[in-house]
């Protein structure tokens, strides 16, 4: 199958503090991708030079065989949609922050139509959020603006979904909610999603590929089995893991273990315990 998302040798960032080098990697089309590692190894810059916020060279990121920083503006926004980590409670209702998803894609007229609220119904049903419809987004749970900035992306009707972080600061009943619904939408619309994740576990188990980054450059990529072992996780994190198989689902589980366990477990002379059957 063609990389319908090619990212090759891409180097961004802040000319002072910090750069991505040399990042590269490809997705196939249709695929649920995650970005894992570390604060500061390089996840949100590498969103940033994808969507143009930092300036990347023309050659460094193609998506269906068009550069991505050649793209115009309204061209992109057709093709790539991005929901933030923190979705800004803007002061109106729930419909009309989504039909905002529809003004970027248009050419002239700023006025939505009667198709772009058709469109927008869609994902506000899709996404469950249709009944909160004429609720100001600043009234909104933290879960509930997640479902409408990810129905504001949709409306977009793009063939890149960027999401930042979709389950900051959610509990772990709406962290399983959106991560269900993005799982449904990759199924369903066939959507391509890469998406920025910090829980080792929820990217195990909701992903398809994975992209492990490491002070600013690609440490691993694969499968979550190939790329959440222990010597990956302890080399990257600088901590102490066990990894295991779910029965259920045959994703990897990562299972933290306290200094208080390790040093009651440590051998006289040696290092920290660490465990044979990782």
């Amino acid at each position: 199958m063609d990389n319908f998302l090619q990212i090759q040798g891409l180097n961004c960032g802040y000319d002072d503090k910090f750069r991505l080098q040399n990042v590269s990697f490809n997705l196939q089309k249709g695929i649920l991708a995650g970005v894992i590692g570390p604060n500061g190894s390089g996840k949100t810059t590498l969103f940033k030079g994808l969507t143009g916020e930092l300036a990347v060279n023309k050659n460094n990121v193609k998506l269906n065989n068009l550069f991505v920083p050649a793209m115009p503006l309204k061209q992109k926004a057709r093709n790539i949609a991005v929901v933030t980590q923190t979705i800004d409670p803007v002061d109106i209702a729930v419909e009309d922050y989504v039909l905002l998803g529809r003004c970027r894609t248009k050419k002239l007229s700023v006025f939505e139509t009667r198709g772009d609220r058709e469109i927008a119904r869609k994902y506000m049903q899709l996404t469950g959020i249709w009944p909160k419809r004429h609720k100001f987004m600043a009234r909104l749970s933290g879960g509930e603006q997640q479902l409408a900035g990810i129905a504001r992306a949709l409306a977009q009707q793009p063939q890149l979904l960027l999401l930042d972080e979709p389950t900051s600061h959610l509990d772990i009943t709406h962290q399983v909610q959106v991560l269900n619904l993005i799982q449904q939408l990759n199924h369903e619309l066939k959507l391509t999603v890469l998406m920025i994740i910090h829980d080792l576990n929820l990217a195990g188990e909701y992903c398809d590929y994975l992209v492990m980054l490491n002070e600013g450059r690609v440490f691993a990529t694969g499968t979550p089995a190939h790329v959440l072992n222990y010597q990956n996780i302890e080399d990257v994190y600088k901590t102490v893991v066990i990894t295991k198989t779910n029965p259920l689902s045959k994703k990897p589980a990562v299972f933290l273990v306290s200094k208080k366990v390790l040093d009651s477990m440590a051998i006289p002379g040696a290092g920290h315990y660490v465990p044979n059957d990782k």
